[in-house]
């Protein structure tokens, strides 16, 4: 593994500090407040650790309630719902200064055979020969604010290509449509847990803002309002963090002051191994000034 993507790793490998009890470091990406996939990643790790290997995650709904603080670690409370015969829920509730900033439910699986059916890839150009999001920056270093410029230009533990390449600081716009390739920076274990533990990390990239392009706007125009306000996620399948993977996304509605999104995540061979849904706040603020 390439050094960026060992600390990511670790970051996703909380302390048990007492029964049920985890304890994870920040990492601080530049933004204002805490980037919801660490919250994500950290939540499965934290479930994942109350529950028998042989069961894997297959879904997580989560509400972010508060902003986190980057610079503070958190506390994952984790409950224990319930253990059937074949399903078992995890309820994690994230902490930081004594509140509350995300909670969600999951839930395990035992591997089963049954019905299987899915819609077909969408046939897009392949990663080779396309430029990383990193690499984009790179271009236009000079625009990005300085809060974010050294993580914006700097080596990325996930790396992400865009087949949908649009300029955030000239936004126009455009259909709610968007997708990308991405992987981790380096070759990973084979630990299903980590791999899903990463890809809820690498979920909250890119989607919220595909609900902008419509309205010709962006993340970095400073009359913008954005934040997560839930997530979804559903583990379709085992996969592989460390090849390749299609993120499509669309955003079919958005309105009072909130966009809605979704994402399908295939694999190289067009299995659909994951689907998102998210909706954020996408406030014009009337502040600014």
């Amino acid at each position: 593994m390439t050094q960026v993507l060992d600390d990511l790793v670790a970051l996703l490998s909380l302390e048990p500090i007492e029964e049920n009890l985890f304890r994870g470091r920040s990492q601080d990406l530049g933004f204002r407040q805490l980037f919801g996939g660490q919250v994500l990643g950290q939540c499965v790790s934290a479930a994942s650790q109350t529950v028998a290997p042989e069961r894997q995650v297959h879904s997580l709904h989560g509400y972010f309630l508060r902003p986190g603080d980057a610079s503070l670690p958190l506390i994952y409370q984790v409950e224990r719902v319930r253990d059937g015969g074949s399903f078992t829920t995890r309820r994690v509730t994230a902490i930081q200064k004594g509140q509350q900033i995300f909670t969600c439910s999951m839930s395990f699986q035992n591997r089963e055979e049954g019905f299987s059916h899915q819609p077909t890839m969408p046939e897009m150009p392949g990663p080779e020969g396309l430029a990383s999001e990193t690499e984009l920056a790179r271009l236009v270093a000079a625009q990005i604010p300085e809060r974010l410029r050294e993580r914006a230009v700097s080596d990325k533990p996930i790396e992400i290509r865009p087949v949908t390449v649009l300029n955030p600081f000239a936004p126009q716009p455009c259909e709610p449509v968007k997708y990308v390739w991405f992987r981790a920076a380096g070759s990973l274990p084979d630990e299903p847990q980590l791999h899903k533990f990463l890809l809820a990390y690498a979920s909250d990239f890119n989607l919220l803002t595909t609900a902008m392009q419509p309205h010709g706007v962006s993340v970095f125009q400073k009359f913008m309002q954005v934040a997560s306000l839930d997530h979804a996620l559903w583990f379709h399948d085992d996969l592989r963090l460390d090849d390749w993977l299609l993120y499509a996304m669309d955003s079919p509605w958005s309105g009072n002051a909130r966009g809605f999104a979704r994402g399908s995540i295939y694999n190289r061979a067009g299995q659909l191994v994951a689907s998102v849904a998210q909706e954020g706040l996408t406030r014009l603020r009337e502040d600014w000034r």
